[in-house]
């Protein structure tokens, strides 16, 4: 039988390692939560056992991290970037947009990317779209251990903020979010309304 104190440690050490993870997460721009608890963990001397904390628990103290170092900083970027994904999804809106990621759910660290996901019929048209608009980009790696990988993904900068494009087949649009939340270009709109005015 597990005893108590064995039950107590591995929950301090997923405290401990989801602390670190979050703390990297919002100081380093690690966007993806597994590259983050593993991390955490070999830094901290720990295998991969049973004391990785799941992606809840590393949100929650993610959040409570920039709410303690950041708050106001934290704001005026998720702001920030969710003018620079407004303005991406209206010249995009052809090819069907969501916001995912930390600009959507508020937990984007310093540098993190504005996380965009595309739908198109071909996602040859938006690479056409973007060499008619003279838009620099580049071919970025999907992130590690993402389920039902995009057929490609674009990187680039709008307005100084890093932005990644990732394109999926347009059937995929009906499968739902993939591990994830995701908003249409309305839903950004009235949330960008709402930061501006607690901002104010």
């Amino acid at each position: 039988m597990t005893s108590k104190a064995s039950v107590h440690r591995v929950g301090n050490l997923r405290r401990e390692i989801a602390s670190l993870a979050a703390r990297m997460m919002a100081e380093d721009g690690i966007a993806d939560f597994g590259f983050a608890k593993r991390k955490a963990a070999r830094r901290l001397g720990i295998g991969e056992t049973d004391a990785l904390p799941n992606n809840a628990e590393i949100e929650a103290e993610l959040r409570t991290w920039q709410a303690l170092y950041q708050d106001e900083e934290q704001r005026r970027r998720i702001l920030e970037m969710r003018h620079c994904a407004v303005e991406v999804m209206r010249r995009l809106e052809a090819f069907r947009p969501y916001l995912t990621g930390g600009a959507l759910d508020g937990t984007a660290g310093r540098y993190a990317e504005v996380e965009i996901e595309l739908y198109p019929d071909s996602a040859k048209e938006v690479e056409i779209f973007f060499l008619n608009g003279d838009i620099a980009y580049e071919h970025c790696e999907p992130q590690r251990g993402a389920p039902n990988a995009p057929e490609a993904v674009l990187c680039f900068d709008w307005n100084d903020v890093p932005v990644r494009l990732s394109i999926f087949d347009a059937q995929a649009e009906r499968r739902g979010p993939r591990g994830g939340e995701r908003a249409r270009l309305a839903a950004v709109e009235e949330m960008l309304g709402e930061d501006a005015q607690v901002l104010r």
